[in-house]
């Protein structure tokens, strides 16, 4: 699904030149449910940008779905984002002159889907993440679990293929992070391919994989032990 070959992003800061990520190889098979983890700095969020289509390498091939993505142009970017991959944050990033329900329909709005299915759909994922009675909730009457809610559903509203989560659980107690990661275990149970970002090892314990990510470079690849693809580099 997802393969970086030899991928670097570097930076120019007064006329130096600093890698954050050096020459990353990377898989990832759909139906994945993977962590990766790292030391503040590391280059892991920068990562889980590229991965995302949010920032591009410097160098290196990115393939998404066999399509190359190293030079696709801003708006190819943006229709893989809107169709292929949802997104959730550590501060939720929800609309607050929005509710609950017209928040998870934002997507959809971007992809040309009308009102009428918009609604149903956003219905739906609000339902499937045990909102159905907070759907006209403003977001400052939701709880920080409930808001993260609401950001999942709105991450998977358009079914996407891949969803991406940078510290999904960093901004809340440790029972609301255990819910929202059951959340996320149960999606990935369904078939979506999860991967997320956290320095937390609890968090980490609930994916198959981890990668580690210290001064740049990928420097463990590891999977819980038992599976078939149990490797450590």
């Amino acid at each position: 699904m997802i393969q970086l070959s030899n991928v670097t992003k570097s930076y120019e800061v007064a006329q130096e030149t600093f890698d954050v990520l050096s020459e990353i190889d990377l898989v990832i098979e759909k139906g994945e449910y993977m962590s990766i983890m790292g030391p503040s700095g590391s280059g892991k969020s920068t990562l889980m940008n590229i991965i995302g289509c949010l920032d591009r390498p410097t160098s290196g091939q990115y393939l998404f779905q066999g399509t190359e993505l190293s030079a696709a142009k801003d708006q190819e970017l943006a229709v893989i984002r809107n169709q292929s991959i949802g997104f959730v944050f550590q501060q939720f990033h929800l609309l607050p002159r929005l509710n609950a329900r017209k928040n998870v329909e934002l997507p959809m709005i971007y992809a040309g889907i009308g009102q009428k299915e918009r609604k149903e759909r956003a219905e739906i994922a609000l339902q499937k993440v045990g909102l159905a009675d907070r759907m006209k909730h403003m977001p400052s009457e939701l709880s920080g679990g409930q808001k993260q809610r609401v950001a999942i559903a709105r991450a998977i509203v358009n079914k996407p293929q891949l969803i991406l989560a940078d510290e999904p659980t960093g901004a809340l107690d440790s029972k609301t992070s255990f819910s929202i990661m059951e959340q996320f275990t149960q999606l990935n149970e369904e078939g979506t391919t999860i991967v997320l970002v956290t320095h937390e090892e609890e968090i980490a314990a609930y994916t198959n994989r981890t990668v580690v990510v210290r001064d740049g470079r990928l420097v463990e690849d590891s999977w819980k032990q038992g599976d078939a693809m149990n490797e450590t580099l």
